[in-house]
């Protein structure tokens, strides 16, 4: 594995800080990418279409012929299709940054996700931003770290090409003190702010959740295929649950785990009596430090 892929530079760390999400280039390979797909390919009567217009808001720029679609569940499959999914719960590409932005500890919130269109499928209304604060996802640094509640990890199966649309934000807008204006937001009149980038299949995009952020149509010739994990820091708690160990909130099914998997599906907390996890990574794995 390439070591820049596990290694957080400081060019990352300035370039997340600026822009609010980072892309890291073939963060998987197209063997992996496949499998992620062929395993969609076999579920794909499975996947739910939203209802058209729930997510462009009647914003005449984001509208569609049809809803986006969607699929969940990738972690609990049966053999041989979920695998490739729980590889990329704990990636080492996704672990070391993870570690770095949002603290060691972190945590899945809820995902994945996959977020599937088709050439006319409608966009969805930006939302997020610095103003109006928000508890559960905010981005602050101190002392030289970062400290960002919120990042989503959207691995990219399919190419995302400038003009395609798909996910689209406000790049610096998770630092932004000013309310987001509702031209930007509907995309109706996005100032020349609004920014779509570009990328391969086997790239992944890590975003500040609190940064403005939505989708454009998709104009792409082929499908728009993105699996979305959604994780947060230690003591953020987003989707809220009474839950604190991987069973109570999951099920029996995380016991099949490897205990890398296992260690970021625990609930919220600061205070957990030594109960936790923390995960490292380097250019081969991904595994448990020993806290003593």
């Amino acid at each position: 594995m390439d070591p820049l892929l596990y290694t957080v530079s400081e060019e990352d760390k300035y370039y997340f800080d600026l822009r609010g999400y980072l892309v890291v280039e073939n963060a998987i390979s197209e063997t992996e990418v496949k499998e992620c797909n062929d395993a969609i390919d076999h579920y794909e009567g499975e996947i739910k279409t939203r209802e058209n217009g729930q997510l462009a808001h009647g914003s005449s720029t984001l509208e569609g012929s049809e809803g986006r679609r969607e699929l969940h569940g990738m972690l609990g499959w049966p053999e041989p299709y979920r695998e490739p999914f729980r590889k990329l719960l704990v990636h080492p590409t996704v672990v070391s940054r993870l570690n770095e932005f949002s603290g060691k500890g972190f945590r899945l919130d809820h995902g994945p996700l996959l977020i599937n269109a088709r050439t006319g499928t409608e966009g969805q209304r930006l939302h997020g931003g610095g103003e109006p604060f928000s508890p559960s996802v905010w981005y602050h640094q101190q002392n030289g770290r970062i400290f960002c509640r919120g990042i989503t990890v959207a691995w990219q199966l399919t190419d995302v090409n400038p003009g395609d649309g798909g996910f689209a934000c406000v790049p610096g807008s998770h630092k932004g003190a000013e309310p987001i204006p509702e031209g930007v937001r509907s995309i109706e009149d996005d100032m020349g702010l609004v920014a779509q980038p570009a990328m391969k299949a086997g790239d992944v995009l890590l975003f500040a959740e609190t940064m403005t952020h939505g989708a454009l149509p998709w104009k792409g010739e082929g499908e728009r295929r993105s699996v979305l994990y959604k994780y947060t820091s230690r003591a953020a708690a987003r989707a809220v649950g009474k839950h604190f160990t991987p069973e109570e909130r999951y099920g029996d099914w995380v016991s099949e785990l490897t205990p890398e998997q296992h260690a970021v599906l625990y609930g919220p907390g600061v205070h957990h009596g030594g109960r936790l996890p923390i995960l490292d990574a380097d250019d081969e794995k991904t595994w448990i430090v020993n806290q003593e």
